[in-house]
């Protein structure tokens, strides 16, 4: 299974947050919260469905909490895929 990248978590958190309030999200943001960029836990939330769905993985319910930054989401999401 290829690597789930911060481009493709920028992907989702745009179809998930909505394309108009997005962020910029084009620079280093991986170890910027999500709160600061702008996205609350429903937000989250959607992303994290929408990989369980598209990758045919499982993710524990508290990863929205646990995982405050991308770089934090990508580890989860990538250690889950290589399993």
């Amino acid at each position: 299974m290829a690597e789930f990248t911060v481009n493709d978590l920028a992907q989702l958190l745009r179809e998930c947050g909505g394309e108009d309030e997005t962020p910029d999200l084009s620079g280093d943001v991986a170890n910027t919260q999500f709160e600061d960029l702008g996205y609350d836990s429903l937000v989250l939330f959607n992303v994290i469905c929408k990989v369980q769905r598209r990758y045919s993985i499982q993710l524990a319910d508290d990863v929205v909490v646990d995982a405050s930054t991308a770089r934090d989401l990508l580890e989860v999401i990538n250690s889950r895929l290589a399993a």
